[in-house]
């Protein structure tokens, strides 16, 4: 997608920098130890007296929601035609060439996956993954094991090509880890394979901390199981604000495969404007379906903008925008923005208008944060309203809007306001093959 270039401010950089500082394979010692699961996988499993029990087919490691670093809970070896689990405690020796039991005793159960339990081979590897640092999804060529903090956990990840060939190739080569290509485990959200969830981890906190843009590409990329586990892990505002910066495609297909109840959710917490984007992107029964799931107003004030046509300012505007009396106060102006906050993206400024709803002119942001708040917002009107008729077509908007420098544009019926057109929105409409192009904001 042309999605502008996002600014981090120095916090967020700062912070970024002091989580990787803290994670297990900036130490030296444990990067240069770390073991390869596609290396030891299929290695013989051995008693202390060297004789060959079995070969190891699995390793077990155990979720919590306070480890970045799962720990290794037990190992799966086939012996003879049996899969047995060995705790990891009956474990001697785990390292890159050998695999050795201090007991020869084992439990000849078969194997019965514990809630909380992952096996790295069958669930994570050549699985897709997020990375958080990186903002992207990639696919789990090899795993990596160090004994790190008391334990033996799973430490790293790497998704090189060269780990894929290495594992394809012959049996002595598997061991050989590149240090320098893996990615710290700290860093990554795996999925549940049998939920699609993300795994509750400290990652999944870090996922929370994205901004829709970087979300929106990493829903894009993710296949349909796991994008439906990443929705789940966000609450239904930020799903929304992601969606919105969606490719028209990949949004329209990721509301088909949703259950209907969950569209309808993720359309209501929508911007209008983008909303109706998103349901003219479906086919009429499917839009008709996620409407009828909707709260009844909001269903209502969304069917009234669908009957506007594409390419006309009623059809790219949004309803939101803020309107007070000529007598209302400062003070009662600021208290209804503050109401207004999860929207504050959306709005430039307050519209005044008489007690017919007839506009009157616009007052700016910057007069109502430097007037005192008793002061009559009549008194701050410094500018005339920019006014089209929601049949106005875009390019003449976007003239309009040009012409006059403002950052948005006052869609009026009768001289009444029934939406705004932003200039963003007027970007998106006449550049469509150029994806979303909000503009960049710095992070508060």
């Amino acid at each position: 997608m042309a999605r502008k270039p996002i600014l981090l401010n120095p916090r967020r950089i700062r912070s970024l920098r002091e989580s990787r500082s803290q994670r297990l394979l900036t130490i030296k010692s444990i990067r240069e130890s770390i073991i390869s699961f596609a290396g030891i996988s299929g290695k013989p499993v051995m008693n202390q007296n060297g004789s060959e029990i079995g070969t190891l087919v699995d390793v077990v490691v155990r979720w919590s929601q306070d480890a970045d670093y799962p720990p290794v809970t037990g190992l799966l070896v086939k012996i003879g035609r049996r899969v047995a689990f060995v705790d990891i405690d009956r474990v001697e020796t785990f390292s890159r060439d050998s695999v050795i039991l201090s007991s020869a005793k084992l439990d000849l159960r078969d194997f019965a996956q514990r809630p909380g339990e992952v096996l790295l081979g069958k669930e994570i590897l050549d699985h897709q993954l997020v990375d958080v640092d990186g903002v992207q999804v990639l696919r789990a060529a090899d795993l990596f094991l160090a004994h790190a903090l008391g334990r033996l956990r799973l430490v790293g990840v790497d998704v090189s090509m060269y780990s894929l060939l290495r594992r394809l190739g012959p049996a002595r080569y598997r061991s050989a880890a590149t240090p320098e290509k893996v990615l710290d485990w700290a860093a990554i959200a795996p999925f549940d394979e049998h939920t699609g969830a993300v795994r509750l981890r400290s990652s999944q906190q870090a996922i929370k901390r994205l901004r829709p843009s970087e979300l929106a590409d990493l829903l894009e990329d993710l296949g349909r199981t796991e994008r439906q586990g990443l929705l789940s892990a966000l609450d239904i505002a930020t799903a929304a604000d992601a969606i919105e910066e969606m490719e028209p495609e990949e949004r329209g297909a990721l509301l088909r495969e949703s259950e209907p109840e969950v569209a309808a959710d993720l359309v209501s917490y929508m911007e209008p404007d983008e909303a109706v984007e998103a349901l003219r992107d479906l086919d009429e029964d499917e839009r008709e379906e996620i409407l009828d799931l909707m709260e009844p107003d909001a269903a209502r004030k969304l069917g009234s903008l669908l009957e506007f046509q594409e390419g006309t300012a009623g059809g790219a505007m949004t309803t939101m925008f803020v309107k007070a009396l000529p007598h209302e106060t400062v003070g009662e102006v600021k208290a209804l923005l503050e109401s207004q906050r999860e929207h504050k993206e959306e709005i430039d400024g307050v519209l005044v208008v008489d007690e017919e709803g007839l506009l009157i002119g616009e007052v700016a942001l910057f007069e109502l944060a430097l007037a005192l708040p008793s002061t009559p917002v009549s008194e701050l009107i410094t500018q005339e309203s920019i006014v089209v008729e929601p049949s106005a077509s875009i390019a003449d908007v976007a003239e309009k809007l040009i012409g006059s420098r403002r950052f948005s544009i006052v869609v009026a019926v009768d001289q009444r306001p029934v939406g705004r057109i932003l200039a963003d929105d007027i970007i998106d409409a006449l550049l469509p093959e150029r994806g979303k192009l909000h503009f960049p904001r710095l992070l508060s």
